[in-house]
């Protein structure tokens, strides 16, 4: 709050969202927007160089909070205009799969109740990761997954929603896979034709396929699939439903604090559902520092996710408060 002429003004907080969005979800949020427009201070971004340059702005001139309201996509252009920054992340999800949002509990059908989470002014710092120095929070893939999404196209996401990934990834399956080979740090070495790192346990949405994995360890959980086809998808299908990846022959997880991914020709790289380019090597790092969200205090689950647990018989692990800075 600020007092102006003996009235207290709440404060206004910069929100970069994307004005492109056209799904329900995307329209509830600029119905909530408009009706808080008092507490915001709107910015609506074409592309998302244009909204990581934004929120580097709003960073260099220290703004204590930076709003990203929209989906992945968004989210991680905001994230890297931040990083190396003191400027703290709020977070309103208003995308398809919101999967950051998800690992740190922020509420996921409320935008009411999202913002309450930012109003709270609780700070989480969570490890910060960089593919070939560009930012990611949640995940990054090199080979099948970024593939899908280079060949999923706007149009087809628009029309089919999900449903365009799964065919575009069953078109991938007959392609001929690339070698790659990993080389962690550690000297531990991997040879496949796909690799996934995740910084945080959950991918696509609700599947917890990193299950050793943790926004705050300094580490990356590393799955590097050997076989191509259709052994790859239903070896993944069936580590998610046994609780963890690593039980799977085709597949090798480990942790690493970085690591080089290698190919034998260009492949797509993705990061945070972003397609970042075709690279014919991937360097992993931590960056030099760690990124302040705004984030409950304690998670908020979801019914599916509850479920599941329920069902595989899968504990939940001990919540811990990893920062306690306020506002």
């Amino acid at each position: 709050m600020r007092e102006e002429s003996g009235m207290s003004i709440p404060r206004r907080y910069p929100l970069i969202f994307n004005p492109r969005a056209r799904s329900q979800k995307g329209g509830r949020t600029r119905q909530f927007l408009m009706e808080h427009a008092n507490r915001f201070a709107l910015y609506a971004t074409n592309t998302g160089q244009e909204a990581m340059e934004l929120s580097k702005k709003f960073a260099d001139e220290g703004e204590p909070v930076v709003i990203a309201a929209g989906g992945d996509g968004t989210l991680n252009a905001v994230v890297s205009g931040l990083a190396g920054s003191h400027t703290a992340l709020g977070v309103m999800p208003a995308g398809t799969m919101n999967v950051f949002a998800r690992e740190l509990g922020i509420p996921q059908n409320s935008l009411p109740k999202a913002f309450e989470v930012i109003e709270k002014g609780f700070i989480r710092e969570v490890d910060l990761f960089s593919a070939n120095g560009s930012p990611f929070v949640q995940m990054a893939g090199v080979g099948f997954d970024a593939m899908v999404i280079e060949e999923t196209k706007w149009e087809s996401k628009k029309m089919l929603g999900p449903l365009a990934y799964l065919l575009s990834a069953v078109k991938i399956l007959g392609e001929k896979p690339p070698k790659i080979e990993v080389i962690s740090v550690d000297g531990r070495r991997e040879t496949g034709v796909a690799v996934l790192c995740g910084n945080g346990s959950l991918y696509g949405g609700q599947f917890k396929l990193f299950h050793k994995a943790s926004n705050f360890d300094s580490m990356l959980d590393v799955i590097v699939f050997k076989e191509a086809g259709y052994r790859l998808v239903l070896d993944s299908l069936h580590g998610i439903a046994l609780g963890g990846i690593d039980l799977c022959s085709s597949t090798s997880y480990f942790q690493s604090e970085g690591l080089t991914v290698r190919s034998n020709r260009p492949v797509p790289v993705e990061i945070d559902g972003e397609l970042l380019g075709r690279f014919e090597e991937v360097v992993f790092t931590e960056t030099c520092s760690r990124l302040r969200v705004l984030a409950p205090e304690e998670p908020c689950g979801t019914p599916f996710a509850d479920a599941v647990k329920s069902l595989l018989q899968w504990p939940p692990k001990p919540y811990e408060v990893q920062a306690t800075k306020t506002l």
